[in-house]
């Protein structure tokens, strides 16, 4: 089953071919845009304890506030880059504005806890917007220039996070708490604007190809039965029929989804090119640095703002520990220029396998500085160096090892293998809290133990994350270095942007050194 969204590309306006003039600015409203999209998924934090009491409903209720937007954006990310590839990256993510901001207002204006997860699902399928704009890099900016910019605006995760924590806190002490949501929706505004008057409009990589309906329905609803029996298998019961079901109904359904993309003739998701061991082991080196990266987000929040009665807890406010964590995301903008620079030197491969075991020796100075907020604060500064590193080559590997017309749904796709390594680790390391905790007032907290055990699994995560990039293989030679004669070299397609030479533009700095 094939559906052709003929109309939209016969309604586009033609797309231009004249080299970018202004890179840098293109890169900034990029970055800017991604900022924005991840100031919105993160803004939500210090609400999820109040959401009970606003709402007047249960805990295990509001919790679908969180779980909705992790389901839409599991299937948002990935499709909506494969129709970056047929339709224009820049008209993706004027598309995914949308939701973004509609779902900001029906976030802002919510009666219910049921609104309020409708509002939230719909700003998760506009999470699709860092990825196609970390795609869009490959056709405008300069060779030299192009690791650096991959790595700057991979970094918008973490500075958007950085932002967003700190301001959505204070919001939520001094303001109602309706205003993040007005706000998140107005600055998404502000960035569609500037991608619609400053992004160039550019011919879409795969243009002439059909989107694969059938593909996007399977991968949604294997995306989905396994995302819910990760995310609520500790509540359910890892043994209950709902959990077990939903297991087997996504191994069921990936079975026939991979059997259905390796036989039509466009697919979704390429599974030939997926399946390429730099590909391959890049994506789940990804999984590894998903789920190393949020542990750590799991854990130093709650050990700041957990009494200091409990021996280890260091008894600041939301705002407080907001403050304390927001140089660790500025952190991840500093270092991603370096990261460029490493990467244009070394390979992204060298960078990924150096920011991995940075973030794990972050857990290490984590284990060490446990009891203090300057500890915490280190801990935090030397793993977001890591992950500035990390994510900003990942990206840099996959263009640099697949097809143009697919740079958009590979990239999207390696954002999803890292959205469900942080879903893994939350399941794991939620557990893991759950399970060692001590009595407070009545309640259970975690205990000191638990955190250890937690930052321990962190460490240890990450360690097989460098393991694994260890082993990806080396780019091949580009086009330049080799007779175009040897069966097994990828070309760039014949519609790759031109430079200011006239030749055909490749892609340098995404791959390992000749």
């Amino acid at each position: 089953m094939h559906i052709e969204w003929s109309r939209m590309t016969t309604t586009a306006p033609a797309p231009t071919t004249a080299p970018v003039t202004r890179p840098g600015l293109v890169v900034a409203v990029l970055a800017f845009a991604g900022i924005a999209s991840s100031i919105t998924q993160t803004m939500v934090t210090p609400l999820i304890a109040r959401f009970p009491v606003i709402f007047d409903t249960p805990a295990s209720n509001t919790a679908w506030i969180v779980t909705a937007t992790l389901l839409a954006a599991a299937v948002a990310v990935p499709i909506s880059g494969r129709l970056g590839d047929l339709f224009g990256k820049r008209r993706m993510m004027l598309l995914l504005a949308l939701p973004l901001i509609i779902g900001g207002i029906v976030c802002a204006i919510a009666p219910s806890v049921e609104i309020m997860i409708v509002g939230r699902a719909l700003q998760g399928i506009g999470s699709g917007m860092v990825p196609l704009g970390i795609a869009l890099l490959r056709d405008v900016v300069p060779k030299e220039k192009l690791s650096s910019a991959i790595a700057t605006v991979s970094a918008t995760l973490g500075v958007g996070g950085a932002i967003g924590m700190p301001l959505s806190a204070a919001v939520v002490e001094f303001a109602d708490w309706r205003v993040l949501f007005w706000a998140g929706s107005g600055v998404t505004v502000l960035a569609a604007l500037a991608i619609w008057w400053l992004v160039p409009v550019l011919p879409a990589g795969a243009s002439g190809q059909r989107f694969d309906g059938l593909g996007a329905v399977g991968l949604a609803v294997g995306l989905i039965a396994l995302i819910l029996a990760v995310s609520k298998g500790s509540e359910w019961g890892w043994a209950s029929w709902p959990t077990l079901g939903l297991f087997g109904l996504a191994v069921v359904v990936f079975a026939l989804w991979g059997l259905w993309e390796t036989r039509t003739k466009d697919p979704l998701v390429d599974l030939r090119t997926t399946a390429r061991p730099r590909v391959l082991l890049t994506n789940i080196a990804s999984i590894f640095v998903g789920f190393g990266m949020y542990a750590s987000m799991l854990v130093m929040p709650q050990l700041l703002q957990l009494p200091s009665s409990t021996g280890y807890g260091l008894g600041q406010s939301i705002l407080a520990a907001g403050l304390w964590m927001a140089p660790a995301g500025l952190m991840m903008l500093l270092l991603s220029p370096v990261g460029g620079r490493i990467t244009d030197a070394r390979g992204p491969k060298f960078t990924l396998a150096l920011g991995t075991v940075i973030l794990a020796a972050g857990y290490g100075v984590a284990l060490v500085g446990l009891g203090s907020t300057w500890g915490l604060l280190i801990t935090s500064l030397v793993i977001n160096s890591g992950v500035a590193f990390a994510y900003g080559a990942m990206p840099a590997i996959i263009m640099g090892a697949v097809p143009r017309s697919e740079t958009a749904a590979a990239n999207g796709f390696n954002t999803l293998m890292r959205s469900l390594g942080t879903t893994i680790g939350a399941a794991i390391i939620g557990v893991v809290l759950a399970q060692m905790t001590i009595p407070l007032g009545g309640i259970p907290v975690p205990s000191e133990a638990g955190f250890r055990t937690a930052l321990l699994i962190g460490a240890g995560v990450t360690l097989v994350a460098a393991l694994v990039a260890a082993f990806i293989p080396k780019a091949k030679p580009t086009p330049e270095s080799e007779p175009a004669s040897k069966p097994e070299q990828e070309t760039e397609p014949t519609d790759a942007p031109i430079d200011g030479a006239g030749a055909p533009r490749t892609l340098v700095g995404a791959g390992e050194p000749a």
